[in-house]
């Protein structure tokens, strides 16, 4: 499979794409410029600051958006895409450090996770923060944290510490969320990652310029190759699903005429609706 072109190379560091019917098209950031971008369904790309940093966002279930800075967590009101956006929790205080990559469990907790901006060794986190207000961490001294995404029904939730060299699997229950963490698929370089309906994960290469899919046996199924080496992150969109958008980078590869554009791909199964924060 080979993704096609979307958008120009718009982006220094494109990440975390989402989709909801509620928005008129397609969202991504662009990390390091803080900046939220939505791709319309007649081509026009619309941009917003939003912080210093923007690493992840999604919607809220009952309108708005959240997004991830690189300190804490902003939302906006309502399902229009310019904001205002307001902080509801700040979760990093050292600024050697930075928010890098989330999701939203199936009970509407926003998991997110930090990282040093040297990328040493331990100094990240991984947070889950509940509508209620509450931050409780699920992993200490990780390193790049990157792809969190639910399987279908919920039960295990799939996540990349990029150094490690592997996709893992969690469990997760209302009752007790993240635990019981194992390795699930080795995968060199994992960055962003989704599930589909038949469970399974796509996992972009961060530097191999492909996604691959490995089933829920974490055997590799399909590999999606994609014409610029940096992808970031990958997500369903569309009302059926069965397509998917691919971000990626040019800060390590600032001649590459096509990096920092997003890219598209049909993949002949369907997707799972991304959770929506809560709160």
């Amino acid at each position: 499979m080979r993704a096609e072109q979307f958008t120009a190379p718009l982006v220094e560091h494109g990440e975390g794409p989402a989709w909801s019917p509620h928005w008129g098209g397609v969202r991504w950031v662009d990390m390091l410029a803080g900046d939220a971008l939505e791709l319309d369904e007649s081509g026009e790309v619309r941009r917003v600051h939003v912080a210093d940093v923007a690493c992840v966002l999604r919607r809220r279930r009952g309108g708005g958006m959240l997004v991830a800075t690189g300190t804490g967590l902003v939302v906006s009101d309502g399902d229009g895409f310019e904001g205002p956006f307001r902080e509801i929790q700040r979760l990093v205080d050292d600024p050697s450090i930075r928010l890098n990559e989330g999701g939203c469990a199936p009970d509407g907790d926003i998991v997110i996770g930090s990282m040093a901006y040297d990328a040493r060794p331990g100094a990240g986190t991984l947070w889950s923060y509940r509508p209620d207000r509450r931050a409780e961490v699920v992993e200490a001294e990780v390193t790049i944290s990157n792809g969190i995404a639910w399987s279908p029904g919920g039960f295990s939730a799939y996540y990349a510490d990029t150094p490690t060299g592997r996709v893992d699997r969690f469990a997760w229950s209302p009752e007790r969320g993240l635990h019981d963490r194992r390795p699930f698929v080795e995968v060199d370089s994992p960055d962003g990652l989704c599930v589909d309906e038949e469970g399974g994960v796509w996992v972009a290469r961060y530097g191999g310029g492909a996604v691959h899919r490995y089933d829920d046996r974490g055997e590799l199924t399909h590999v999606v190759e994609v014409p610029t080496a940096f992808t970031t992150a990958v997500a369903f969109t569309g009302a059926s699903f069965d397509r998917i958008v691919i971000t990626t980078s040019r800060l390590e590869a600032p001649d590459d005429s096509r990096a920092g554009a997003l890219f598209t791909v049909e993949t002949g199964v369907r997707g799972i609706p991304l959770g929506e924060f809560a709160g």
